[in-house]
């Protein structure tokens, strides 16, 4: 019997096992491993940071839909991939041969990026691991005046210093940009509705880079430090140290090379989606949007490949719809060169977000 290995839960698999719970593969033995048993879906973090969601709203158990999709659940990591081989082998030790490999383990911070930041800084990846220290982080913050700093200047960063805000309104915020202004690479109205938000709601914005971190806060590029009791890491993220020995196509930043298939350039019976992947044939940028639009043509393909027959090109959409919560029950939407923000963006958000993790959720 043939074996279909996938590994990580991110949104891509999901639907994956979501597609096979309503038509399995017949004569295929499915496996899935990821180190955790729930999805922490990534739209509503900010949301539950904010206090405007329960922890059990923002999760899809991933062992039930699994048990369901008849799909045999293996609770580990990846720690090494040998495609040559066709061999993985996991965090508790087993050594996994497949006939057809998927990836979507997300993406990861790099915890040497910046000096210090492995001994002294909270990381927002694994989510999983950054919610589990949520509560102690909040408890903290509302027992005293605290600073904290916020690292990263895109939509991750943006969000939770405002849902931060929401939460401890009583702290002081910084968030540092790493350079650039924050959210920079979306439309210039959008850059002012978000500069605006942040002044208003008492979060300041320091547009440099952050060289080191230590005990006291952040030494910055310029050469100030930022005296802080928490730095809280939603820097740009990187490709899982393993793929490096794999024997895949990597691109430039190590992440796995994919074509309009979404198959390895190098292995064909290597399918990846999500942040994991690129795809040097219509480059875009690392989001969970492009990640969730993977899910039905990889599920497609991973049938049609399984089976022998031809398979579908996938294209990413050219423009995305971003919706980024403001932590006060409004939000900014931004679809190319329109934009807008309100209340009712925040309630079409939270329609879309609670939809998706509803439609996964087994009763």
């Amino acid at each position: 019997m043939k074996r279909l290995l996938l590994l990580g839960g991110g949104h891509a698999h999901v639907q994956v096992l979501h597609a096979l719970m309503r038509q399995p593969l017949p004569g295929i033995e499915v496996l899935l491993a990821t180190p955790y048993a729930r999805q922490m879906y990534s739209g509503m973090v900010p949301g539950l940071v904010a206090g405007r969601y329960r922890t059990d709203d923002c999760v899809i158990p991933l062992e039930p839909l699994a048990v369901a999709a008849g799909v045999r659940f293996i609770r580990t990591a990846a720690v090494a991939l040998d495609a040559a081989a066709r061999q993985v082998r996991l965090a508790d030790g087993q050594l996994l041969p497949y006939d057809i490999l998927s990836i979507d383990t997300g993406p990861v911070i790099d915890r040497d990026a910046i000096r210090g930041a492995r001994e002294h800084g909270l990381f927002v990846r694994p989510i999983e691991e950054f919610v589990q220290r949520l509560d102690g982080v909040l408890a903290a913050a509302a027992t005293g005046p605290q600073h904290i700093a916020l690292l990263g200047g895109g939509a991750a960063g943006f969000e939770l210093a405002l849902a931060l805000r929401a939460r401890v309104p009583a702290a002081r915020l910084t968030l540092v940009t790493g350079g650039p202004a924050p959210l920079a690479g979306y439309p210039p109205r959008v850059l002012r509705l978000a500069r605006a938000t942040l002044q208003a709601r008492g979060v300041a914005v320091v547009e440099a880079a952050c060289t080191g971190i230590d005990a006291r806060g952040l030494q910055l590029a310029d050469g100030t430090r930022l005296d802080c009791e928490l730095p809280l890491l939603a820097i740009g993220t990187s490709a899982p140290c393993w793929l490096a020995g794999s024997n895949l196509a990597l691109d430039a930043q190590g992440f796995i090379a994919t074509g309009a298939t979404l198959q390895s350039l190098s292995h064909p019976e290597i399918f990846a989606a999500g942040d994991v992947a690129s795809r040097p044939d219509a480059p875009h940028p690392k989001s969970g949007v492009y990640a969730v639009r993977a899910g039905p043509p990889l599920a497609l393909n991973l049938r049609r490949f399984a089976a022998g027959q031809p398979l579908a090109p996938y294209q990413p959409q050219r423009r995305t719809l971003n919706l980024l919560s403001c932590g006060d029950g409004r939000a900014i939407a931004a679809w190319g060169a329109w934009s807008a923000q309100g209340r009712w963006v925040w309630r079409w958000k939270d329609r879309i977000d609670r939809a998706f993790v509803a439609r996964y959720r087994l009763a």
